[in-house]
């Protein structure tokens, strides 16, 4: 009797020393994980008809435009990509933290005026296209986190997006990677013939106060890490440290063989509403204390290239 006492004890006392099951680090799936695990009807293959092609002398950036927030915009800016206008010109101001900007740079402010490109049959003034009405037809992944600058935040055919439900319009915002119209000081003055894209911190400020026309999928170390501009706002003072823009190409317009094979998650879709829960609540051994929150611009779109007609990548 005494020894099943002293056995019995052993046992309780041992049980006692084991972490408790709460205890146990519960550890999280990565977004690389949730992604190799995903469906094929989970990723859409963009419009070609979409798709730009800038060829720099250092490989070539991909950018998918978003027609249904600026129509008029991505309208123009095809426009002037099949009539050529921004081959031969260049990168014109990289300002650390902020953006890469790409234009002529005779229609900066110490340009030579008198050697503009004209724009051909493309428009030199169009409405500004800041915001649209919210439309419910499309689809929407909200984020169930806060955000400083607008009521709602979320995800709308693979760009993030804002929402104020009180006025009834819906914008893109300004993170890492998204590809801006620049304008002057007037609304309408933006065409699409300079444009930009945030390299550094998102710039959420400037939300709402020029039209955003699109987004890169491939190719952003070639705009991120350029040497910074020395001149006011980033701007290069020298013809010889502007990086040349070779050729811009629509996508649809290149041979099948020529294209680049990409497809993006789907916003929609439920392996990126796991990629947001899992950078959420991060738990690893490295992510002791998870956030429990999560910023809109700190959420990337995964992309991959499909190596085969079947869909292989």
């Amino acid at each position: 009797m005494r020894l099943y006492r002293l056995t019995a004890a052993l046992i309780v006392a041992g049980l006692l020393a084991l972490p408790a099951a709460a205890d146990t680090p519960k550890v999280t799936p990565t977004a690389k994980e949730l992604v190799a695990k995903s469906k094929p009807e989970e990723w859409r293959t963009p419009d070609p008809e979409n798709l730009l092609y800038m060829q720099l002398p250092q490989g070539r950036v991909v950018i998918e435009l978003a027609p249904d927030f600026t129509p008029l915009h991505a309208a123009n800016i095809r426009t002037l990509v099949r009539e050529h206008y921004f081959d031969g010109l260049a990168i014109i101001r990289v300002q650390d933290n902020f953006v890469t900007q790409w234009g002529d740079p005779n229609d900066d402010d110490n340009g030579d005026k008198s050697k503009i490109k004209p724009l051909g049959s493309a428009k030199a003034k169009l409405p500004p296209e800041y915001t649209r009405a919210i439309d419910g037809k499309l689809p929407w992944t909200p984020l169930p986190d806060g955000d400083v600058y607008a009521p709602q935040v979320g995800f709308s055919e693979g760009f993030p997006a804002a929402r104020d439900p009180s006025s009834g319009r819906e914008w893109l915002v300004h993170c890492y990677g998204m590809v801006g119209v620049a304008r002057d000081v007037a609304p309408d003055s933006g065409n699409g013939s300079s444009l930009y894209v945030a390299i550094g911190q998102a710039p959420r400020q400037i939300d709402r106060n020029l039209a955003i026309a699109g987004r890169v999928l491939e190719g952003m170390p070639l705009l991120s890490a350029l040497p910074r501009g020395t001149g006011p706002l980033g701007f290069y003072t020298q013809a010889a440290q502007r990086v040349p823009i070779l050729s811009v190409k629509v996508a649809a317009d290149l041979p099948d063989a020529q294209r680049e094979k990409l497809q993006v998650l789907r916003t929609d879709s439920a392996t990126f509403s796991a990629i947001i829960e899992a950078k959420r609540n991060r738990h690893d051994a490295f992510y002791a204390l998870p956030a429990g929150k999560i910023d809109l611009c700190n959420i990337d779109v995964p992309v991959r290239v499909v190596a085969a007609a079947d869909g292989k990548h």
